[in-house]
């Protein structure tokens, strides 16, 4: 039996978190630790997206599932359901939720590994003009004449930057290349193409 048919059969073919039914997958809870279908939750996509930082945190959301998910007796939903609760610790929902969970030494150990702990749930993203989040290799178009400092270059409004990149220390400033140059571009005279 492969894990994903573990996970079905064990979850009754629902999020783990959630309970949703709909577009799930193999999640492997980082860092692996070769704990077989321990290691892996079944998750839907909103989880996964919100998991892996790529949505933006929605507490309403979590504060529905987490009381719930985090008696789970899946060492892997335990694991999850504590690093998400730690991300929203600053409410009182989710500090009172911590404060009753239990984790054994070890499980606590794999749950503090990644350090996302750490971190809070404020997420700070590439967002263009509209506040649509960027993601790298996305195409957007400029809203606005651009001076290219240092170049001669003028970027008109509607040029197509295609391919972008995304600066990882500035969520304020993307990279794209406009008639082979490649420039350092601000996301507020941007907007992303659909």
């Amino acid at each position: 039996m492969t894990i994903e048919q573990q996970l079905q059969e064990r979850s009754n073919n629902q999020c783990e978190l959630s309970g949703a039914t709909g577009n799930l997958t193999v999640y492997e809870v980082p860092p692996a630790r070769n704990l077989g279908a321990d290691g892996f939750i079944y998750i839907d996509a909103k989880c996964l997206a919100q998991i892996e930082k790529k949505e933006e945190p929605d507490s309403a959301f979590w504060q529905n599932i987490l009381p719930t998910s985090m008696w789970s007796e899946v060492p892997a939903v335990q694991v999850v359901s504590w690093r998400m609760l730690n991300r929203f610790r600053d409410e009182g929902w989710a500090a009172d939720n911590l404060d009753m969970m239990y984790l054994d030494d070890e499980l606590l150990e794999y749950a503090k590994a990644t350090g996302d702990h750490t971190a809070d749930a404020g997420v700070n993203f590439h967002k263009d003009s509209n506040g649509n989040i960027l993601q790298q290799g996305d195409t957007v178009t400029l809203i606005k004449d651009l001076d290219v400092k240092g170049s001669s270059l003028n970027a008109k409004v509607g040029t197509a930057v295609r391919n972008i990149r995304l600066v990882h220390d500035n969520h304020e400033q993307i990279e794209g290349k406009i008639d082979g140059q490649l420039i350092v571009i601000l996301t507020k005279y941007v907007k992303k193409q659909a």
